[in-house]
């Protein structure tokens, strides 16, 4: 599978959409802080949900430098890696070449705002920490649970609500960035996704101590309906 993220040291695909400027900008100049912002492990609550699971196609809303797709790239998924930086996009492009999963991984440069992902397509449809200014963060969400194939799993993950929260790289979410699991669950068709299962779980402890965020994670985890 060809990625699509430009190549470093070339121009970035256009793109357009209606999320905040400031979102974008700000992702990108975090990026660009350092060689790597996150330690490229996969988040552990994907570990979790995603372990046992037959390997399929995935789609990774949101999938900054790119660790929870080569993840599931190297478990034997064909991942479609979605995200509105195409600093983290290229450079994640450039990760999937060295561990040899190119191949197994599309990077799609787009803004999740606007951006309709196939309907019907995904066995697994994973988003960790959406926390920008979504002009429609209820559609979005919707739009992602279209996505998922029957009988497939949606999993959302996000900072528990409270106080303006950063994840100690000088980067703050705002009150109006933030999502609960039962945001995501409440924007769900009970007749599709009879299995809808939120709650709040501890954050991984070395994601906690190196980022300096150890607000708890609010979790989704949703069956289709339907046989894979």
């Amino acid at each position: 599978m060809s990625g699509v993220a430009s190549e470093p040291g070339t121009q970035p695909p256009a793109r357009t959409g209606p999320t905040s400027a400031v979102d974008r900008e700000s992702y990108d100049e975090l990026y660009r802080s350092a060689p790597a912002v996150w330690s490229g492990r996969p988040n552990r609550q994907l570990v979790a949900e995603a372990g046992d699971l037959t390997p399929g196609r995935a789609l990774d809303a949101g999938s900054g430098e790119g660790g929870d797709a080569l993840w599931l790239a190297e478990r034997g998924w064909r991942v479609t890696a979605v995200d509105f930086s195409p600093v983290a996009l290229q450079r994640a492009a450039a990760r999937s070449r060295e561990r040899a999963v190119d191949d197994r991984v599309e990077w799609v440069h787009a803004d999740l705002d606007v951006w309709p992902p196939p309907e019907g397509r995904f066995d697994l449809v994973t988003a960790h920490y959406l926390h920008a200014s979504w002009s429609d963060r209820a559609g979005m969400f919707r739009r992602l649970a279209a996505a998922v194939a029957p009988g497939g799993t949606l999993l959302v993950v996000g900072h528990l609500h409270g106080e303006e929260r950063g994840h100690g790289h000088s980067h703050a979410h705002g009150a109006d960035a933030m999502y609960t699991a039962e945001d995501v669950a409440a924007v769900l068709d009970p007749g599709e996704w009879p299995d809808v299962v939120t709650g709040t779980r501890d954050r991984d402890p070395g994601a906690a101590a190196r980022t300096g965020n150890p607000v708890p994670d609010t979790v989704l985890v949703a069956r289709r309906s339907g046989a894979r």
